[in-house]
């Protein structure tokens, strides 16, 4: 009933694992609070925001001279946020740099909590994103959550509090804003749009 490349993670039952292991593999599986959630690939116009948002971040991960740097953003890493929230897979993930060991890229799976989470919407995922997946960000202390949606076209930039999240900025259609956590650029929304 085990894959013996992947051994049962402690507090995830064996017949979710295996619902986990057993997923089609064009699909995105997740175990959310011990539950396993199987939902098909994202749309293209899902993917080019996510690539696109990646792209503009780029100053961040990947400095040139004069820009901030300071982070590591990865896509759609997995991540293992608590007993029963393992994998969780966001659509993009970043930790400040400073706070990442020098193996921090080796490991097939990341439990170090992020900083900051991206989900790009859509409406297959909206619900899960929106309040499963951001109640499980907030247990494990992500700082800063984003809701990016293609269709709507808008942006939800979430601080996380003692007590739940403050919505800290809402931007749409062609703004453009500084979001937290990443104040020192001007991200251009239109550009996450366009073809």
């Amino acid at each position: 009933m085990s894959n013996p490349g992947r051994p049962i993670p402690d507090g995830i039952r064996p017949e979710v694992w295996q619902a986990y292991l057993d997923a089609p593999a064009d699909c995105v599986a997740e175990i959310l609070g011990g539950e396993v959630y199987v939902m098909p690939r994202p749309h293209p116009r899902h993917a080019s925001v996510a690539g696109r948002l990646r792209g503009r971040l780029r100053p961040f991960d990947d400095p040139d001279e004069g820009e901030p740097g300071g982070w590591v953003i990865l896509i759609e890493p997995e991540l293992h946020l608590g007993r029963v929230d393992k994998p969780v897979v966001p659509d993009l993930a970043g930790w400040r740099r400073e706070r990442v060991p020098d193996d921090f890229l080796d490991p097939a799976a990341i439990s170090i909590v992020p900083d900051w989470i991206c989900e790009v919407l859509s409406d297959r995922t909206r619900a899960i994103d929106r309040v499963k997946k951001q109640r499980i960000y907030h247990r494990a202390g992500v700082a800063y959550v984003w809701h990016v949606d293609p269709e709507a076209r808008t942006l939800e930039v979430f601080r996380r509090e003692d007590e739940g999240w403050t919505l800290l900025h809402e931007a749409e259609g062609d703004e453009r804003v500084r979001a937290a956590p990443f104040v020192e650029i001007e991200l251009e929304l239109a550009r996450l749009w366009s073809l």
